[in-house]
């Protein structure tokens, strides 16, 4: 059984038992989050949203929060003496699927 959930922007099929990098949540390690934005969900019946399934929601555990690996962003103009570098971490969310209900 899997399904298909929308957070942080992005589309995400998961699964049961496994787990997800996520945008950053505002929760704890070890806290249960539960994500209602559920599009599809696909088992021994599969039910399509319009744009969401209705009353169904899956339930993870946060497992860690983390910063993925630094871009560099370089700026130059030539012959112009302008040169800017700056380095950017997204923070992500680990969340381990622990139910799919719908």
């Amino acid at each position: 059984m899997y399904a298909i959930i929308a957070t942080g922007g992005k589309q995400l099929r998961v699964e049961e038992g496994r787990y997800v990098d996520v945008e950053k949540l505002s929760a704890e390690e070890g806290a249960t989050v539960e994500f209602d934005q559920v599009l599809l969900v696909a088992g021994e019946e599969t039910k399509i949203g319009t744009p969401t399934v209705a009353g169904a929601i899956v339930v993870g555990k946060v497992m860690r929060q983390w910063k993925g690996p630094k871009v560099i962003v370089y700026k130059m103009r030539p012959k112009k003496h302008y040169r800017k570098k700056r380095g950017h971490r997204q923070p992500y969310t680990r969340v381990l699927i622990e139910s799919i209900k719908g």
